[in-house]
């Protein structure tokens, strides 16, 4: 958890434009933390209990303090980032159905709030951080498990413009493809010796799928973390991993100059009809996109973030 906190404030120092003006004394508070019950005294329920009821004081209707540029109902807005940056690294922690729970908890405050103050601004920060924190391809703590049911709610608010309504129910539609715990839909590839092959045609007890480009550096940079890895060097040895790297855009030829590139341990391929992509058979919004799958294809993890990929493969 420290480490996803790290990478959290990281990310701020990523997302934060430049240096802040100070806001006056007088109109900012510190943000208003939910104290958890003494009786609660299990770690885990602790931690349920903090994450579900994470913004009762900031977003309580009866309570409403100073809003501007720089701050957020009083808080300003440099830490209340911070705090959803905690927010969700909390809810990674949780079983997934308490992380939709919390997510959709926070949904009806944020309502509620905007219901009672039309003017204020507070459901229009937190739906944009959260969307940013839970969905942004270059956020550590992304997760489109809990993005989904937030992007759904969205879709229908009546404080969201009809536009970003449209947006959302895509978004919340795309969520849906290829979700842990489901079947990973099948396709076809060409693999670097010309042979036609299917994802459920590699026999594994583990597969690693990944969607990338030679080309990409980030993607250079993660197969080298992989390909350093002791725990995966020692299930490709095994042949309890295999791994699978897919080029799906269409520059084939440009593919095949690089593909000596990939690790002779891995099958690496490309999608010749881009179905993949324009089918919309994964949701590939950036690359590298990775995924694990069990021995019967099912998705462990999607669009997996290499420590997330690194802490599953080293329990197996």
């Amino acid at each position: 958890m420290k480490l996803r906190i790290l990478l959290v404030t990281a990310l701020l120092a990523i997302l934060s434009c430049g240096p802040r003006k100070k806001a006056p004394a007088s109109l900012v508070r510190p943000f208003p933390s939910a104290e958890v019950p003494l009786m609660v005294s299990d770690p885990l329920e602790r931690m349920q209990w903090r994450s579900l009821h994470f913004w009762d004081r900031f977003a309580a209707p009866d309570s409403l303090y100073h809003s501007d540029s720089l701050t957020v109902n009083g808080v300003p807005a440099q830490e209340l980032e911070a705090q959803v940056g905690l927010y969700v690294t909390l809810l990674e922690q949780l079983p997934p159905q308490e992380g939709i729970r919390c997510v959709e908890r926070c949904f009806e405050q944020i309502s509620a709030f905007q219901e009672a103050h039309p003017e204020g601004p507070v459901f229009e920060r937190m739906e944009k951080l959260l969307s940013r924190y839970l969905y942004d391809p270059n956020s550590p703590v992304r997760s489109e498990l809990l993005y989904q049911p937030f992007a759904r709610r969205l879709s229908t608010s009546p404080f969201v413009e009809e536009v970003e309504r449209m947006r959302y129910e895509r978004e919340a539609s795309l969520c849906g493809l290829n979700q842990p715990g489901t079947p990973a839909t099948d396709f076809h590839f060409i693999d670097s010796f010309g042979r036609r092959r299917s994802l459920y045609g590699i026999d594994a007890g583990l597969l690693l799928l990944i969607f990338g480009n030679p080309d990409c550096q980030a993607c250079r940079d993660i197969n080298a973390q992989l390909s350093g890895n002791q725990e995966i060097s020692a299930l490709l040895s095994s042949g309890e991993l295999k791994v699978v790297a897919v080029y799906i855009d269409q520059d084939i030829e440009r593919w095949k100059e690089h593909v000596a590139e990939y690790p002779a341990t891995w099958i690496s391929g490309y999608d010749p009809t881009c179905t993949i992509r324009t089918d919309l058979l994964y949701h590939v919004r950036a690359i590298p996109s990775l995924y694990l799958l069990s021995a019967n294809k099912t998705v462990l993890l999607k669009d997996a973030t290499p420590e997330a990929l690194f802490a599953a493969i080293a329990a197996q």
